[in-house]
């Protein structure tokens, strides 16, 4: 029973802090949707739902489903010095705009969430965040509290995946014509794929979009659009 009312704990805690319509400072990014619409490359649900897996299978399998994991793995074997070393690294492999963006999102959530901490490691690595000794990154900060919470990191990486696509696809509401409904039906369709593409992630980071690097570096005049919140 106790197990039951700790996950609940969890789950309703995940579930506002990823809401992106909560005043927390985070933002909507399209992810190089823009130029994939300018072009027509995404002109339909059929297209849109095609880019949004290529970003999961392209990139999230190979980067950010393996960093939480492998983060999440450290903080359950209490190794803070790594912990850092991983965090600062990852860090390090985006561009200072996703840089910079995902640090201050990950410094807006401990905001939020950096009271009552109970896990050691996770009070010591929040503190480090603070004296600015980490980057702090948004996933580095959330799989520490998915660890404080006893959060099922396969779960959590589904409901961040999930809020992500679900973020672009407000994006595409705004810069395409396609309809709010086709739109939902298509996000639906994700649930079960999601769950399977988080189980069979690898275990070594890369980080290459092919589809993406070819539309950006084929019209360097368009530019990815922040719709913030």
């Amino acid at each position: 029973m106790e197990k039951h009312i700790t996950h609940t704990k969890a789950l309703s805690r995940f579930i506002q802090i990823l809401d992106g319509s909560f005043p927390s400072g985070s933002f909507i990014h399209s992810f190089g949707l823009e130029p994939h619409v300018v072009l027509n490359k995404v002109s339909d649900s059929k297209s849109l739902k095609i880019f949004l897996e290529n970003l999961i299978l392209d990139q999230y399998i190979k980067m950010e489903f393996v960093f939480s994991k492998q983060i999440y793995k450290l903080f359950q074997e209490n190794n803070l010095k790594q912990i850092l070393k991983e965090d600062n690294k990852y860090s390090a492999m985006l561009s200072f705009d996703f840089s910079k963006a995902s640090s201050d999102l990950g410094y807006n959530y401990l905001k939020q969430i950096n009271f009552n901490i109970e896990k050691e490691i996770v009070r010591k690595y929040f503190q480090e965040v603070k004296n600015k000794n980490s980057c702090g990154n948004e996933l580095a900060i959330l799989s520490a509290y998915a660890y404080e919470l006893d959060f099922d990191i396969e779960v959590f990486l589904l409901l961040w995946c999930k809020k992500n696509i679900i973020n672009i696809s407000q994006s595409a509401l705004k810069i395409s014509r396609i309809k709010p409904s086709d739109i939902q039906k298509l996000l639906f369709e994700f649930d079960e794929k999601i769950d399977t593409f988080i189980k069979y992630s690898g275990d070594k980071i890369e980080n290459f979009n092919p589809l993406f690097e070819e539309i950006i570096y084929q019209h360097k005049s368009l530019e990815p659009k922040l719709f913030v919140t």
